[in-house]
C-alpha cells in the first residue's frame, strides 16, 4: 500500500456516473449542506436539472439559486417542481441530517423513487476515477482543500467540506480522471468511497451519537484504511500502518526548521527521497502545518513535483471559517473559525497565542449538538477556560432534540474562568462591545457563522462622540 504512483495509466476512465448519468433530474434534501451543495454544483456543471429543499436560506443556497437551482425552505410536497415528480427520471439525494418524518422524503419513498445518501452518490461519482481521499476527525477540510489546490495542476475535480478561498467554492471543477474527496466519518459515510491514495489526519473521539464508543470509531477508520488500494498516509502515532508524517519527529514525511516570518510559516520538508527547503505557508498554527504536510505527502505519492507543491502551498489562501480574519486592524482582530470539538478549540487557542502573545483574547463559542456537549463537557470546559474572556451562546441543536440538563448554563458552570457569561444572539454585539479584548474569536459549527458578519459590521463602525 506504500508504492509511489507515477504512472498516469492507473488513472480511471471518464466517469459514467457524471456526464452520462441515467437520471435527468437530481433532487437534493438538505441541498444547503456543505457536502451536498458541492455535489449539486457538480451536477449543474454536468448539465443536469437540479433542485432541492433546505431548512433555511444561506449564502450557499443563494449561490446555488444564482446558478439556476430551484430551492425552497418549507417541507411540503407541493413545493417540489413538477418536472422532478417522475420517479423514472429523478434521483433523490439526501443527507442523514434530514429527519425520518420529513414529508418530502417520505413522499419519495412511498412513490418508489431512487433515493441515495450523499455519501453513496459521491462514491459513485468517484469510483472510476483515481481518487485521493482525506479522512480524520479534525483537519480533513483544510487538508483536502490544500490538496485540491495542489492537484489543480493535473485538472483534478475536488469535492470539499468548506469554501476554499482561492476558488470561492466547495467544488474545484476539473476533469473526471482524478478526484480529491473529503472523506467524512459521520454515519460511516467514508466507507462508500474507493480511494487509491488516502490520508488519516486524526481519530479522536467524536460523533458518539453515531458510534457506540471511541473504539467503534477507530474500527470504522480501520475499515476505511482497508479500502485504500494504493497508499495510505497517516499522522505519526496513529495506530494504523501507513506512510507517516510529523513535525520535528522522525517520519516518512517530516517538517522541520519551522519559523514564523511576517505572519507566515517558513519550513523544510524531508520526504522518503528528497528534501525541499523554505516552503512558505500562510495559515497560522502548527496543526495547519500538519495539514499542509499531509497534502504534500499525498501529492508526492501521486507524482506531483515538489516544486509545484511548494508553489501551491505558497499561494493557498485558506478555507472560509477556518481561522478566517474578518477584521484585521491595529486596534482589533476578529477571527471566525468552525471549531466545534475541544481539540479544535485548543488548536485555535494555540494559534492565537502564537500569533498574538500577551494579548487579551475573547472567545465567543456556540456549542454544537447536545450529545457532543454532554460527551465532552469536561474537555470543553478545560479548552474554553484557556481564553481570557468567554461568551457562550445557547447550544445549537442541529439534528437533535434537547437532552435534559445539558445546557450552556450547565457547561458554563464547569468552566474555571472569572470572565464568563451566557449571551443571547440579540445581545451578542453589545456584550462583545463591552469587552476590552483586542482579539476576538468566534467559534462553532452552528449558525454562529451567520452572526459573524453582524458582529463585523457593528465593530467596524467608526466611534462617534455623542454630545
Amino acid at each position: 500500500m506504500n508504492k509511489k504512483n507515477n504512472n498516469s495509466s492507473k488513472i480511471g476512465k471518464v466517469l459514467p456516473f457524471g456526464k452520462d448519468l441515467g437520471w435527468d433530474f437530481i433532487y437534493f434534501l438538505g441541498i444547503g449542506g456543505i457536502g451536498m451543495s458541492a455535489i449539486a454544483r457538480y451536477f449543474v456543471a454536468n448539465g443536469k436539472q437540479v433542485a432541492g429543499y433546505d431548512k433555511t436560506p444561506s449564502a450557499i443556497t443563494n449561490s446555488l439559486e444564482e446558478n439556476g437551482v430551484k430551492i425552497h425552505f418549507e417541507d411540503a410536497v407541493k413545493n417540489i417542481p413538477i418536472s422532478f415528480l417522475d420517479n423514472k427520471k429523478t434521483l433523490v439525494v439526501y443527507t442523514p441530517a434530514v429527519p425520518k418524518d420529513h414529508s418530502e422524503l417520505n413522499y419519495f419513498k412511498d412513490n418508489k423513487f431512487t433515493i441515495l445518501k450523499r455519501a453513496a452518490v459521491l462514491g459513485e461519482i468517484t469510483k472510476n476515477s483515481f481518487s485521493l481521499a482525506v479522512a480524520g476527525t479534525h483537519g480533513k477540510t483544510t487538508t483536502s482543500s490544500i490538496l485540491g489546490h495542489i492537484m489543480s495542476v493535473v485538472n483534478a475535480t475536488s469535492f470539499l467540506g468548506g469554501i476554499a478561498e482561492n476558488y470561492n467554492s466547495n467544488l474545484i471543477l476539473g476533469d473526471e480522471k482524478v478526484t480529491v474527496v473529503e472523506a467524512d466519518e459521520f454515519d460511516r459515510s467514508f466507507l462508500q468511497l474507493s480511494p487509491n491514495i488516502a490520508c488519516i489526519t486524526s481519530m479522536d473521539a467524536d460523533h458518539l451519537d453515531i458510534y457506540a464508543d471511541h473504539e467503534a470509531l477507530k474500527e470504522s477508520f480501520l475499515a476505511f484504511a482497508n479500502k485504500v488500494s494504493d497508499t495510505l498516509i497517516v499522522a505519526k502515532d496513529l495506530p494504523i500502518d501507513g506512510l507517516t508524517y510529523a513535525i520535528d519527529e522522525e517520519a516518512d514525511y517530516k517538517a522541520f526548521n519551522l519559523q514564523i516570518e511576517s505572519g507566515k510559516y517558513i519550513f523544510d520538508v524531508q520526504t522518503p527521497t528528497e528534501t525541499i527547503e523554505k516552503i512558505e505557508f500562510h495559515l497560522p498554527g502548527k496543526h495547519n502545518v500538519m495539514n499542509a504536510l499531509a497534502a504534500l505527502a499525498m501529492a508526492d505519492v501521486y507524482g506531483i513535483s515538489l516544486c509545484s507543491v511548494k508553489e501551491s502551498l505558497r499561494t493557498f489562501k485558506g478555507v472560509q471559517r477556518r481561522f478566517s480574519y474578518k477584521i484585521k486592524s491595529e486596534n482589533l482582530i476578529l477571527i471566525d473559525d468552525y471549531a466545534h470539538h475541544p481539540i479544535e478549540i485548543n488548536a485555535v487557542e494555540n494559534s492565537v497565542r502564537e500569533m498574538y502573545p500577551n494579548e487579551k483574547v475573547l472567545c465567543v463559542f456556540q456549542p454544537h449538538l447536545f450529545s457532543r456537549t454532554k460527551d465532552f463537557a469536561d474537555d470543553f470546559a478545560s479548552a474554553l477556560a484557556k481564553f481570557d474572556e468567554l461568551i457562550l451562546l445557547d447550544i445549537y441543536p442541529a439534528r437533535e432534540i434537547p437532552i435534559d440538563g445539558v445546557t450552556s448554563e450547565w457547561l458554563l458552570s464547569k468552566i474555571l474562568s472569572e470572565e464568563k457569561q451566557i449571551s443571547s444572539k440579540e445581545n451578542l454585539v453589545k456584550n462583545i462591545e463591552n469587552s476590552e479584548a483586542r482579539i476576538i474569536v468566534m467559534l462553532g459549527a452552528g449558525d454562529i457563522g451567520l452572526l459573524v458578519n453582524d458582529v463585523k459590521v457593528a465593530l467596524s463602525k467608526p466611534v462617534t462622540n455623542e454630545i
